[in-house]
């Protein structure tokens, strides 16, 4: 039912790789949750007025302040929608990402001075008059921020959106903030027990905890968060499905944005393979890539490995195994031996995980000083990745 009324509005709307279809999401949403928010906000705002019940004002200033984070939300699919240009050759796409950072600081501040009222109307309790009514606008505002929730996880699951995620969670949590709310004009309708105070405390905290999780999840994506691990290793088996590539590594996927990921990565293959053949072969895993909408685009490096050079061979397998004595889940590539007059050179690369504690210099001396007493005469080259 939903998807059928999404396409009223979105044209191909199952093309949900493309930004533009992206954005048109986005909008839908943003124009969404303008319109139900503001409603609510109205209503509870009145309701709390009238009422005098701090609780129902600060869950009606929430759904006023999830008004204005829909503005800003609808702004950032919108911005993040603009073609590249030459200050951005990557797209704008990361105004989505800016647009949810600005959300979660907006809520937290919200939240932070509704705490302080509510601290405030705790020590001096303001006079309750709740009316019936109460209940039933809170109980219709729980259900509409029920089906406000349902609808943006649904187009947070079709988009990958972490923000249109985040914007799902908080209506869901609203949900849990007009509740306390509601106890707290069920507890003095029918107990005469004047809990306001506390309620308005425990919806204040519950929206500070939110918005901080938002603000760290939000901070995490504009920082550079590891590429998904699916999509990793997906590329790599499209990769190694031909026969020619020996290796891959340095795979590297830079996220501008949803639908705007870039990726590298080398890959190993016999140096007897001609630059043609080689190139033929790469294209081809690019255009495999990119055509399943993995990333939006993709560039290999390719590394040629020497294959019948016995010297270089022994050698690249006793530095596998000292590397492997001092790190279990290290790994090396582009291994070479540089043969010269008075000595011989060899360079090669070495990749550990993030996790491993000995620093990338210690490392180096342990690699250099095995190799120094197995051939005196090399000279190394030695640079440390770590993934």
């Amino acid at each position: 039912m939903l998807d059928w009324f999404i396409s009223l509005f979105i044209k191909n709307s199952e093309d949900v790789k493309d930004p533009k279809v992206r954005g048109q999401y986005g909008i839908f949403a943003g124009i969404f949750g303008i319109l139900c928010n503001l409603l609510l906000a109205g209503i509870k705002l009145c309701l709390g007025l009238l009422i005098h019940s701090v609780s129902v004002i600060g869950d009606a200033v929430n759904n006023l302040s999830d008004a204005v984070s829909s503005i800003v939300t609808l702004a950032g699919f919108k911005l993040s929608g603009k073609n590249a240009d030459r200050e951005h050759p990557y797209g704008h796409g990361r105004f989505e990402y800016l647009s949810g950072l600005m959300v979660a600081a907006a809520v937290v501040a919200v939240a932070v001075e509704l705490l302080i009222t509510s601290v405030k109307h705790i020590i001096s309790p303001a006079e309750l008059d709740v009316r019936p009514v109460s209940i039933v606008i809170l109980i219709l505002s729980i259900l509409v921020k029920l089906i406000m929730s349902a609808v943006y996880f649904k187009i947070s699951k079709k988009i990958s959106s972490r923000a249109m995620q985040a914007t799902a969670m908080d209506s869901l949590q609203d949900c849990v903030t007009t509740t306390v709310a509601l106890a707290s004009v069920v507890v003095m309708l029918f107990f005469q027990v004047n809990i306001d105070g506390y309620a308005g405390a425990v919806v204040a905290v519950f929206v500070i905890i939110s918005g901080l999780g938002s603000l760290k999840d939000t901070v995490q994506l504009l920082l550079g968060e590891g590429p998904d691990e699916d999509v990793v290793r997906e590329i790599e088996e499209i990769t190694k499905a031909h026969k020619e590539i020996l290796g891959v590594h340095d795979l590297r996927i830079h996220d501008y944005g949803p639908g705007r990921t870039f990726a590298s990565m080398h890959v190993e293959i016999p140096y007897t393979v001609s630059l043609i053949d080689a190139h033929e072969i790469i294209d081809a895993i690019e255009q495999e890539v990119v055509s399943k909408k993995l990333v939006s685009e993709m560039s290999i490096h390719v590394d040629p490995v020497v294959l019948d050079d016995e010297e270089m061979l022994m050698l690249r397998e006793k530095t596998g195994e000292i590397l492997r004595s001092i790190c279990e889940n290290a790994d090396l590539h582009d291994f070479r031996l540089i043969r010269g007059r008075k000595c011989s050179r060899l360079i090669f690369d070495v990749l550990v995980p993030y996790s491993f504690a000995a620093k990338d210099e210690e490392l180096k001396e342990k690699i250099e000083k095995e190799l120094h007493a197995l051939r005196p005469d090399l000279e190394m080259c030695i640079t440390i990745d770590r993934g």
